[in-house]
């Protein structure tokens, strides 16, 4: 039988290795060098090489087929010493990749040859325990739950859509939440809003949720703009930076103004509407793909979508399309994943079923078309009151009401 020493002295034997200096090369500009540290969390909490993925050895064969798809990148491993990393190399080498190698000495010869290292921010103790079902999905972690925490998202709307929206993103540790909405709880909004409850009847809907969302998670940031989004106000609100809208709105005014406002300002709007049993969900990335107003023109006239005042809305329906808002937002903050940019999703709580409907840019959008005729905020009121409201095609809309 052969020793550790032996086996050690095999594998390095079929793998190829480069030296510290040469690696330092493979992180050059330009480089799509892959460095993977296969050092357990202590010890990457110590220090490591900048930009490199951290995939621990213990889960190491089940995990990093989906860490790293590309079997002909360029992949350097390492560990403190050289020896697991060697391991792995051979690991990845049988997995079926054809570019890779292991650094002689680890990360102790890096440092030793005064390399640049980098020392990563980490979580709590508590938040450790609070996120640990995320820290232990690849396309989430560490880095993944830090970004999380860094991340704003700006929720337009705290009624049935904003609750269950700002309640999964404050549980997922996203670490700021702005909310706009003008209105106070109501008891007719409790049989779907859920972020607010009997006894703040009468309370701004903002300090309602502030209240239930620090309560539910102390990392998170709530900032309460107590005030109905406007042409006036939308520059000074999204000046705090926020990285993902999500739309809740219940009028159309709002809807264009948060569409033209993003596009102007690059953020991806995460879209949500429900009338009855029926709720759509889709995301409008500037750049990407289609806008609000290349799904809709011009806004349908009134009797084509009622509010769910006049025509009722399933309890359950806003709970089930505000979590796929919070699911899209954050798939756009982490980068995972494919979000329903240029596909528009469609929920029918009576029959259930989903659907798809495919979105294309329009290249003679007024807004982020090849030419855009509107640069500026316009008078949206009057703009969803005038006489081509009628034009917006009535068999993909429906009441898009909280």
């Amino acid at each position: 039988m052969a020793t550790y020493r032996e086996l050690l002295a095999r594998v390095r034997a079929e793998i190829d290795e480069i030296s510290a200096a040469e690696a330092r090369d493979r992180l050059g500009a330009g480089s799509r060098a892959l460095f993977l540290d296969v050092r357990d969390p202590d010890e990457w909490a110590e220090g490591h090489i900048p930009g490199a993925t951290h995939l621990p050895r213990t889960y190491f064969e089940s995990r990093v087929e989906s860490v790293v798809p590309d079997r002909e990148r360029e992949i350097v491993v390492y560990c403190a010493a050289g020896s697991r990393s060697a391991f792995a190399t051979k690991t990845l080498l049988e997995l079926g990749y054809g570019n890779v190698v292991n650094l002689a000495g680890g990360y102790a010869e890096w440092k030793r040859s005064g390399f640049e290292t980098t020392l990563p921010r980490s979580l709590s103790p508590a938040q450790r325990t609070r996120y640990s079902r995320h820290l232990l999905i690849p396309e989430v972690g560490e880095a993944g739950q830090q970004r999380l925490l860094d991340a704003r998202v700006l929720l337009v709307g705290a009624g049935g859509l904003g609750s269950p929206a700002s309640l999964y993103l404050a549980a997922a540790g996203v670490g700021t939440l702005g909310i706009v909405d003008a209105d106070v709880v109501d008891d007719s909004n409790l049989q779907r809003q859920i972020v607010h409850s009997t006894e703040r009847l009468g309370e701004p809907k903002v300090v309602s949720a502030q209240r239930t969302i620090e309560a539910l998670n102390p990392d998170v940031t709530v900032l309460p703009f107590e005030e109905r989004l406007t042409s006036e106000n939308v520059e000074r609100i999204l000046a705090h930076g926020w990285d993902v809208v999500v739309d809740g709105a219940d009028n159309f005014p709002t809807r264009y103004l948060v569409n033209d406002a993003s596009i102007w300002h690059g953020i991806p709007v995460v879209h949500g509407s429900i009338y009855r049993f029926e709720g759509q969900v889709t995301v409008f990335a500037p750049g990407e793909g289609p806008c609000y107003r290349c799904l809709y023109p011009a806004p349908p006239p009134p009797e084509l979508a009622p509010s769910c005042a006049e025509g009722g809305v399933l309890g359950v329906l806003p709970g089930i399309v505000g979590s796929l808002q919070a699911s899209e937002a954050l798939k756009l903050i982490l980068g995972a994943g494919d979000t329903l940019t240029g596909r528009l999703l469609l929920f029918d709580a009576l029959h259930t079923t989903f659907d798809e409907v495919a979105v294309r840019r329009d290249s003679s959008c007024p807004v982020c078309g090849d030419e855009p005729t509107i640069t500026e905020y316009v008078d949206y009121v009057e703009f969803c009151a005038g006489p081509g409201a009628g034009r917006a095609d009535a068999a993909v809309t429906s009441g898009a009401h909280r």
